[in-house]
């Protein structure tokens, strides 16, 4: 290095300082090629305080503040949430630094080496460096004298001195030993040649960066955000900062062009040169923070088979995605790609964020099959010129990876190929043994995955599998239900959007458009936020356009990747009418205009674009959502296929590939409405009386859409009665919510409907039930029946146009009138039928349920009278002044039978409901407990969660099996042949469940649950051994020895004694004997046995001997609970003495000879329409109340 003289510190210019990045005297001009020793300055005329280093709490919204984070010592890595572990730093000290331009005014820099770079800054509290040089463009390390050396690239030179020679050697020794090193690495890896860093960049190009007079160079790489001064600096590799994306996050600015990078340390405010090219960059950054705050567990793992560390289809090296159903391993590129062919064709997780999904079994299976053979089926006939490369564009990729896995066009043949019963038989073969490729081939040439194998036990290759226990054979099955079998005459199949020849549309003009979004947009637009665009939609492409003169568009959406066209109430967003366009990338386009019609045509021709003739009828009406989404119904539960939907006021409209438009649901009337699954793997649940749909959430962005939108219009949208929630019987939710309440907790309260709740307490109940009357439980003592009595009369004092209806309302006084009492009656008759449909059944119900009320008008004071005096103004809306309202509501109540013509057969009804409730509540009061005995009876499927439970009305007469077949009925699930689904009584406290008896009756069982115990239906796992061991034993009696111990409860107080026992026990029809042992002749103890209730399980705290335990529990004449606990010193001894009891219990019969398969219709419980639920009060009250029911219940309606 050629000498320079000394220059005084007066000339060497001085540039400005830009917050540490770049510092005084330092250039990022480098004009002059030949100067080696250059290093970068600031550009003239930059304002200090060009980078931002104010406060986050002032520069951010709350929303996205990061914890502030201190800055890292330098002489550490910096404190980083990336799991992927940081380089450690080699070396880190002051040196002094030559600057640029000759001068001899040497600067202080702190500088660090670490295995991947040399990196200096202003001081050792800054986090992001000047300059960074990577240890792999060094090409040699030599001393200059002076306590000086020199780091020489390729094409620059860095000269730095030391404050002694010995710190200098230490310095060399360093350097020159971490190149070594990384040169070593290099030779036995396949990385990327030197500059650019190690890999290719997500994105790369120039951006503007506020405080810089020139544009930079930035480039997004894996995890980092790296910042160079030009395109030539970025090939050499020697650039200014990277940015952790571990820490960072970034938003869109206010300027359309522009968006923020915010870090703890800094916000770094860009610029791109459109609109188009900001949400790429936005795009690349999400990505690049993702990446940052994943884990490489599953990737190293999987990598360890040599082919899965090259991509499947353009063999660019560390792939950290996958396809699940393919089961092979592909880049980042490749990935978005393979979500463009479907769901259907590729299913696409990440290696390294989609944690929940990499099962032990998946990842053995892509060990087992991976791109080892995934390519060689699917890419065993590829020509060379036809072949992807790590650089191929995003449409050449498109291009062959809809030849190589939608239609197959390169996969190896089976032998069996197009004929589909040799196919499907080989697969039934092929599941049962470890031939994991074979199943690949035979799958990928058209063999059925649900294909029929011809056995009962096991009708399907995936039960096949499991009966031969190859669970990787079953895991390939399950991820492959929905997968299409790949053809290359794709014109054939109408089953999917992209199969059919979708129609010509044409259609151009302005459109205001926002920049697309990741996620729902929850927040109002502004009228500044969108963009007027000329937009052209032609040939099935939406592109929009600068202007109406521009040749290249901003953008385009392809009309096939359009999954949902949503249309927004008017006024949602600073333009009156806009509508909203999802795609299969997860992104939602915003459009608006102040003009509704144009609004409308072009909502009308998208439309048009993107649905197939199959689904056309769905255009015919104005939507507020239109699209396509995977679902189950009737009897295809094994596989989700894809439906078209449109969502219309509160009506969803369907057309499913196998049939005609279905009849729409109406989601105001829905039993349910829930969403199961996690946040991954949503489901969406939609049951009505005669059928159960399931809408999956596939694509989070447009799932969430239909998701609010459907729960929206399933909600109230009003105060008139058709607008309400409706019942079966077009009965309002929310008169059912209060009115089976009331009966349940009210008919026997005092001055029930008189007396009124609290105001607020009311008023806060009305808003949850007006809002969604659905979901709201009312449940004893959280609510008082006082409020909710106040709360239904102040609904039906407040509808705009009253029960009666303003039109009919003068008609119905003035019958009130009337004296001829046929004429009268046949009056009210002709008047009822005047009324809406709602309107009419809601009446119905109503004075149904005022009938039972003043039936008991001997404990609640409440007679016909007293009820017409509260109800003629609140149901007529009059002040109280007028007699004839009252008059007609008592007229309805005295002759309900004859004015809704209730028949004898619903008499008869009525009366057996109404003498099991008075039995059951007589008995409850006698012994001390007071139940509400709900006749509205929660029941889970399989587990206690609020998405497994069903709310199911139980008639008296309903046993165990009635309610388990309801239950399966309801959520579609299929019975098998050693299916034992089983109503369980769960109790949680006692930690114990009883299997109920088929033949049980289940109203007795509700009404002895306590608050702990609850009603399960699921398969019982026992039942198939218990079966064959009763088969096979001899003898009416069972014996042997068992832990023992007693608890004795006297109404519900625990007295436990002593621990467990040996014991001797005997079994037979009529009793259970205890005996101290087994030679004694006299039993301790001896039980009735048909009083017993068995219960399996022992709760943990009594620290019982054995886990194979059993709780019996007895009731005394007396009302005395005792209770016992017994352990079996196997899980197989246990079944023998629970199937004994069984057995003993129920006369052999323990299991239905021939259960029922076919679904059963329950009956209705209604007293006239409103449910009947069991009665509450003393028992003295109740005796009194119910004297007239218990000696003929049907006499009190026959008088009517």
């Amino acid at each position: 290095m050629t000498k320079k003289e000394e220059r005084p510190a007066s000339q060497v210019p001085r540039a400005v300082r830009v917050a540490s990045l770049l510092s005084e005297g330092e250039e990022l001009s480098g004009d002059d090629p030949g100067d080696e020793d250059e290093d970068d300055h600031a550009y003239e005329g930059v304002p200090n305080g060009g980078w931002h280093t104010s406060s986050l709490s002032s520069a951010l919204p709350g929303s996205l503040l990061t914890p502030e984070l201190p800055p890292p010592p330098m002489d550490g890595p910096p404190v980083s949430q990336d799991p992927s572990p940081v380089p450690p730093v080699i070396k880190a000290g002051w040196l002094d630094k030559n600057p640029p331009q000759g001068s001899y005014i040497y600067q202080k820099r702190w500088v660090r080496l670490d295995a991947s770079y040399l990196q200096y800054f202003d001081s050792n509290k800054d986090a992001y460096s000047k300059r960074f040089v990577p240890v792999a463009c060094i090409s040699r390390v030599a001393a200059i004298g002076d306590q000086k050396f020199e780091v020489i690239t390729n094409n620059r030179t860095f000269a730095f001195r030391a404050e002694s020679d010995a710190e200098r050697k230490e310095w060399i020794q360093a350097l020159q030993q971490a190149v070594a090193e990384q040169r070593a690495r290099a030779r036995l890896s396949s990385a990327y040649p030197l500059g650019g860093g190690s890999e290719p960049p997500d994105r790369a190009g120039s951006l503007e960066l506020r405080g810089f007079k020139n544009k930079l160079y930035v480039a997004v790489v894996g995890d980092k955000v790296q910042l160079y001064k030009n395109l030539e600096e970025y090939h050499l590799g020697i650039g200014i900062t990277f940015i952790d994306m571990s820490v960072g996050n970034v938003k869109e600015a206010a300027d359309r062009r522009s968006f923020d990078l915010t870090t703890p340390y800094r916000i770094f405010s860009f610029s791109a040169e459109s609109e188009l090219e900001k949400e790429q960059w936005l795009e690349a950054m999400q990505g690049a923070i993702a990446e940052a705050l994943s884990t490489s567990e599953v990737a190293e793992r999987i990598w360890a088979v040599a082919p899965n560390r090259f991509c499947a289809d353009c063999e660019a090296a560390q792939p950290d995605w996958a396809s699940i159903n393919l089961c092979v391993v592909i880049c980042k590129r490749c990935a978005g790609a393979h979500r463009g062919l479907g769901a259907g064709v590729s299913k696409v997780r990440s290696l390294k964020m989609d944690r929940k999904v990499w099962t032990e079994v998946l990842i053995e299976l892509f060990l087992q099959l991976g791109n080892a053979a995934g390519n060689h089926f699917w890419a065993a006939n590829v020509p060379p010129s036809e072949a992807l490369q790590p650089s191929s564009s995003p449409s050449a990729r498109r291009c062959h990876l809809e030849a190589k896995y939608r239609e197959g066009k390169y996969r190896r043949y089976h032998p069996l190929f197009g004929n589909q019963e040799e196919l499907d038989k080989a697969l039934c073969a092929a599941v049962t043994t470890s031939d994991l490729a074979e199943t690949q081939a035979l799958l990928g040439c058209g063999a059925s995955v649900n294909c029929f194998s011809g056995d009962p036990g096991a009708p399907t290759p995936l039960a096949l599998a499991e009966q031969a226990g190859q669970t990787l054979q079953m895991e390939f099955l399950r991820n492959n239900r929905t997968t299409e079998v790949p053809r290359l005459d794709s014109m054939k199949p109408l089953e999917k959007h992209y199969s059919v020849v979708l129609p010509t549309v044409s259609h151009s003009g302005f459109l205001y458009k926002t920049a697309s979004a990741g996620k729902p947009l929850q927040d109002r637009r502004a009228r500044e936020e969108f963009s007027r665009r000329w937009c052209v939609l032609s040939d099935g492409v939406l592109s929009y356009y600068e202007n109406e003169r521009a040749v290249t568009p901003n953008g385009e959406i392809r009309a096939s990747e359009i999954v949902c066209l949503a249309v927004p109430p008017p006024d949602t967003h600073g333009f009156e009418h806009t509508f909203e366009v999802y795609t299969e990338g997860e992104r939602l386009y915003l459009f608006g205009l102040e003009n509704a019609e144009l609004a409308r045509e072009w909502v009308k021709c998208i439309a048009k674009a993107f649905v197939p003739p199959l689904a056309e009828d769905l255009l015919a009406r104005d939507f507020e959502r239109l699209g396509r989404l995977p679902y189950k119904a009737g009897l295809s539960l094994q596989r989700a296929q894809e439906g078209w939907f449109s969502l219309t006021g509160s009506e969803l409209h369907a057309v499913f590939p196998e049939g005609p438009c279905e009849e729409p649901l109406q989601l105001r009337k829905l039993q349910e409405l829930s969403v199961q699954g996690d946040s991954e793997n949503q489901v969406l649940v939609l049951v009505e009386r005669r059928r159960t749909l399931y809408i999956q959430g596939e694509r989070r962005l447009d799932f969430t859409g239909w998701l609010g939108a459907i729960q929206k219009a399933a909600a109230s949208s009003g105060d008139t009665l058709s607008e309400q929630q409706l019942g079966d019987s077009d009965i309002p939710v929310i008169v059912y919510r209060c009115v089976d309440y009331i009966t349940q907790c009210g008919l026997t309260s005092e001055g029930i409907y008189r007396k009124c709740g609290q105001t607020s307490k009311t008023q806060r109940l009305l808003e949850s039930l007006r809002q969604d009357a659905r979901s709201v439980r009312l449940k004893e003592g959280e609510q008082h029946v006082d409020d909710v009595s106040s709360a239904l009369k102040r609904f039906l004092r407040d509808l705009p146009d009253g029960l009666f209806t303003r039109v009919q309302r003068l008609s119905w006084l003035e019958a009130s009138e009337i004296e001829d009492e046929e004429e009268k009656i046949s009056r009210y008759r002709e008047l009822l039928a005047r009324l809406p449909p709602v309107n009419r059944a809601t009446v119905k119900a109503l004075i149904s349920h005022l009938y039972c009320v003043q039936c008991f008008s001997d404990t609640n004071q409440m007679n016909t009278h007293n009820l017409a005096i509260v109800f003629g103004p609140t149901l007529f809306q009059t002040d109280g002044q007028d007699y004839k309202a009252g008059r007609v509501v008592e007229d309805l109540i005295s002759r309900y039978v004859v004015v809704f013509s209730v028949d004898e057969e619903e008499l008869r009804k009525q009366r057996d409901e109404i003498t099991a409730i008075v039995k059951m509540r007589v008995a409850g009061t006698a012994s001390g407990t007071q139940h509400a005995g709900d006749f509205i009876c929660t029941v889970y499927l399989e587990e206690k969660k609020a998405e497994a439970e069903q709310h199911i009305k139980i008639p008296a007469s309903m046993t165990a099996e009635e309610l388990t077949l309801e239950i399966l009925d309801r959520r579609n699930v299929g019975i098998r042949e050693k299916d034992y689904w089983t109503c369980f009584e769960v109790n949680e406290r006692e930690e114990a469940e009883r299997p109920l008896h088929f033949a049980e009756k289940v109203l007795p069982i509700l009404h002895g649950l306590g608050t702990d115990s609850y009603l399960v239906v699921k398969k019982h796992q026992s039942m198939e051994a218990m079966l064959l061991y009763l088969a096979s034993h001899v003898g009416e009696t069972k014996h042997g020895m068992m832990k023992f111990r007693e608890d004795r409860s006297l109404l519900g107080l625990g007295l436990p004694s002593g621990g467990f026992h040996d014991r001797y026990f005997i079994l037979n029809s009529s009793c259970l004997r205890l005996y101290k042992e087994v030679r004694s002749h006299r039993p301790e103890k001896e039980w009735p046995v048909r009083s017993l209730k068995v219960y399996l399980g022992v709760k943990k705290k009594l620290r019982p001997p054995t886990c194979w335990g059993f709780t019996v529990v007895h009731e005394t004449e007396k009302h005395e609970k005792q209770q016992w606990y017994l352990c079996c010193e196997t899980q197989m001894e246990l079944r023998e003495w629970f199937a004994t009891f069984l057995f003993m219990q129920h006369d052999g019969l323990v299991w239905p000879s021939e259960p029922s398969r076919v679904s059963r219709a329950v009956p209705e419980v209604r007293l006239g329409s409103v449910s009947l639920i069991p009665l509450r009060g003393s028992e003295n009250e109740m005796r009194r109340s119910v004297a007239a029911f218990a000696a003929d219940p049907l006499s009190l309606l026959r008088n009517v």
